[in-house]
């Protein structure tokens, strides 16, 4: 399987924009800022969630967000998908009835940019998934991934001010979403998880992004076993990790990383 078969919206100019900047020596630049824009989601009738987003792939980010909140497990119950750029809304049309009132007044604020959220019953809904113990991931492998990642264009090399996550398999990222909050970026690839059907217990989970529970439970959610990145991790992420043997990996730079638990995937 070749690299990146979804690479980052960098060439996408309706993404960012050019702005007038003054840098440290006081000279006029022209500067391009990255784009952030609101979007409903509405489950059939019911309003969701307003959404502060860079504005690619909004199917997948609406799915993937009633996903990991656990308002849509069945990619065959979607009726229709309803996107209007204009009005900056996206209906999920399902063949059932939905009404998650109770749900949505169970959310618990999280530590994700924008303004996450995982709704309270998430927590119990990971207790019974028990993630894939075969797969392994060697010290090399680590090393050839994050370089690939970091070499390859993106929209935080060019503009900054945001996220990105990747769905790996080995030593090769294969879908590469960015996002301004890097749980849209999540988000966005369990959407596509669920609506192509992707096999992801043999693959791993890379966000630019730091460790913290919200992340933990979707990929737990996501029933990937290997969560890898770049940056720091929070003490309830590690305990989260560890109960439920997923193998989290952070502070993965060059050669160096720190593996925090599920060290028995990792092959030196």
């Amino acid at each position: 399987m070749t690299d990146f078969l979804i690479r980052p919206s960098v060439n996408n100019k309706s993404l960012f924009k050019y702005k007038n900047s003054i840098d440290e020596n006081g000279k006029k630049t022209i500067i391009p800022i990255i784009e952030e824009r609101p979007l409903t989601l509405y489950l059939n009738n019911q309003e969701i969630v307003t959404m502060m987003t860079i504005g690619d792939y909004p199917e997948y980010l609406a799915l993937g967000y009633l996903y990991n909140q656990g308002m849509l497990s069945d990619i065959n119950k979607v009726k229709k998908i309803e996107y209007h750029k204009d009005l900056r809304t996206i209906v999920v049309r399902t063949t059932d009835k939905t009404n998650y009132e109770k749900k949505l007044k169970k959310k618990v604020n999280t530590s994700g940019c924008a303004q996450g959220t995982v709704f309270g019953d998430l927590y119990n809904e990971i207790e019974e998934i028990v993630l894939n113990k075969n797969i392994k991931v060697t010290h090399q492998e680590l090393i050839e991934l994050s370089k690939k990642i970091n070499l390859e264009p993106s929209l935080y090399l060019k503009v900054g001010a945001i996220h990105g996550c990747v769905l790996c398999e080995g030593n090769k990222p294969l879908y590469y979403f960015e996002d301004v909050g890097r749980h849209n970026a999540v988000d966005k690839i369990a959407g596509l998880i669920l609506k192509k059907n992707i096999n992801v217990k043999n693959m791993s989970f890379y966000t630019t992004g730091r460790l913290t529970s919200e992340m933990v439970i979707k990929c737990i959610k996501m029933q990937i076993p290997i969560l890898l990145s770049r940056s720091g991790f929070t003490a309830w992420a590690v305990e989260i990790a560890r109960k439920k043997k997923l193998t989290m990996i952070g502070r993965l730079r060059g050669k160096r990383l720190n593996v925090l638990s599920g060290d028995f995937r990792f092959k030196k």
